[in-house]
């Protein structure tokens, strides 16, 4: 199975309403978030997703803060299934969450208990596309890092033929501001994001 089939592994609607999560942090296909939940809001959020095997929406806060008045989110955010959870202590739960597709807010509201709920379109992937043969630098420091970080941060399967995923795992990776990042999680073209990146490392001299 390729990356773009992890991706569509499950045929979503033209729009869904998801609740929305407001983080610090882009999400990207295939990456993986941990969160520590201990507000109430966000334990019956996962609660019902899990209940009910339904993605959330991650979005990186564009005014506000992750905890208390529903922050602002950026308008392109990633889909998040919940892959594992523990309760450490009773009020707190740490779930991990993978990345899945893209999506677009069309509208979007504050519930009751402050939860953020949104109208929210999934973004087509376009057709998968292998790394190009002048970007194949960028792949010895992808694996290195990988290798660093171990397979709880970067589980198997890797798709290093790919370039969605390679972006994808490039960016989420690199100490560059949520900001960038964020204008590169809205790309639609892998190649292109790939092209940003191999510039940006080459000017700081991390590609040999």
């Amino acid at each position: 199975m390729g990356f773009f089939d992890f991706l569509r592994r499950r045929a979503l609607p033209a729009s869904l309403d998801v609740p929305v999560f407001p983080l610090n942090t882009v999400l990207f296909p295939g990456g993986l978030v941990t969160l520590k939940l201990f507000e109430q809001r966000y334990l019956d959020m996962a609660a019902a997703c899990m209940k009910e095997q339904k993605p959330f929406g991650v979005c990186l806060i564009a005014a506000g803060g992750e905890t208390g008045t529903p922050a602002e989110p950026h308008p392109i955010g990633t889909l998040a299934e919940i892959a594992s959870w523990e309760m450490p202590q009773l009020g707190i739960l740490v779930i991990t969450a993978r990345g899945g597709q893209r999506f677009r807010i069309l509208e979007k509201h504050v519930e009751p208990d402050k939860l953020l709920r949104a109208k929210v379109e999934p973004i087509p992937e376009t057709a998968a596309v292998p790394v190009p043969p002048e970007r194949l630098r960028l792949l010895p420091l992808l694996k290195r890092i990988v290798n660093d970080l171990g397979a709880e941060r970067m589980p198997e399967p890797h798709y290093y033929d790919d370039a969605q995923w390679v972006g994808c795992r490039l960016t989420e990776i690199l100490p560059v501001q949520n900001l960038a990042k964020q204008k590169l999680l809205e790309l639609d073209d892998p190649l292109t994001r790939l092209e940003i990146l191999e510039k940006y490392l080459e000017q700081r001299k991390l590609l040999s």
